[in-house]
């Protein structure tokens, strides 16, 4: 291991030890600094102290422009590999592993305002819709897709889901409010409350699909499993999505976090504080959140130039 493999190191358990950060967020720190390796060894830099802001610079302009070993990046992608690079030799300098930081003054390439995207309440009914409940995979991936509108909550949340975690809630008196204990980022939980129709196919999905599925393995306390048995994986889940997308006849880009997205607009839509969907997302920041009510004051605006007669 090189120097600089060996701080790179250092960073990351840093990160997966005492910040706790997920496994998905460590592999893309993982690969942007891999990526920053292999371009400065092409730069002919194998030690820390031969690393200048212009490097680092030039690092974001690798990336944008790409060459015979990769693809050029998006901006967004860009700019998520600087702020590892820069939050790496933050990291080292206030370690006093090096003397400076030649990433201080770098900025990661404006990204511009992305809005999310969400779909509209009769596209998302058609999706739910789409699998074939007469079937052990259809109701999976019934329960699956009705989980992730129902609650918004993140593709890497819900496959992580045993069993354990929803039987309690399903077993509540239906007097009593129903709540699904979802682990976030930085290892948060958060309570989201479970309506009926998510409850209902989670039910379905635990009494006539997966005990036929899980028969095939060893056994898992998974919540969700693929066809061998087996917990599945957030792979698998976004073509559980992309494939009831297709089935529905929807003719628009759509992943796990689509439902998300949804989730967030419809309840804005319907009069819910930013606060609260801020608590019900699990962010970290109201600002975060805030993007949502930018898509429902742009969806107002179309309803305004749709419906008044002088809009025009």
């Amino acid at each position: 291991m090189t120097p600089l493999e060996d701080l790179c190191a250092t960073y990351l358990a840093h990160l997966g030890v005492e910040r706790g950060l997920s496994g998905n967020t460590l592999s893309n720190y993982r690969r942007d600094l891999d990526r920053y390796r292999d371009y400065l060894e092409r730069e002919g830099i194998t030690a820390i102290a031969g690393i200048t802001p212009a490097l680092v610079g030039g690092f974001a302009a690798h990336l944008s422009e790409g060459d015979a070993t990769h693809r050029p990046l998006a901006a967004s992608s860009v700019a998520r590999a600087v702020v590892a690079v820069r939050s790496f030799h933050r990291f080292i300098a206030r370690e006093g592993l090096t003397p400076t930081d030649p990433a201080a003054d770098v900025r990661p390439p404006s990204t511009g305002r992305h809005l999310p995207k969400a779909l509209a309440v009769d596209q998302v009914e058609a999706l739910l819709g789409a699998p074939d409940r007469d079937t052990p995979v259809g109701l999976r991936d019934a329960a699956l897709l009705e989980l992730l509108y129902g609650t918004g909550a993140r593709i890497s949340e819900v496959v992580r889901l045993d069993v354990d975690d929803v039987g309690r809630t399903l077993r509540a008196p239906a007097d009593q409010p129903r709540a699904i204990r979802l682990l976030g980022k930085g290892s948060k939980e958060r309570l989201v409350p479970l309506g009926s129709y998510a409850a209902d196919a989670l039910e379905a999905w635990l009494v006539r699909g997966r005990p036929g599925i899980a028969a095939r393995s060893a056994g898992t306390p998974a919540l969700f499993l693929n066809t061998r048995g087996a917990r599945l994986s957030r792979q698998t889940a976004w073509e559980v999505v992309r494939r009831a997308a297709e089935a529905a006849g929807l003719d628009v880009e759509i992943s796990p976090h689509t439902l998300r997205h949804s989730y967030a607009t419809h309840l804005l839509d319907g009069g819910a504080d930013v606060r609260v969907v801020q608590e019900l997302l699990g962010h970290a920041s109201v600002t975060t959140t805030q993007i949502y009510t930018l898509v429902t004051v742009d969806h107002l605006r179309e309803v305004y130039a749709e419906a008044h007669p002088r809009a025009r």
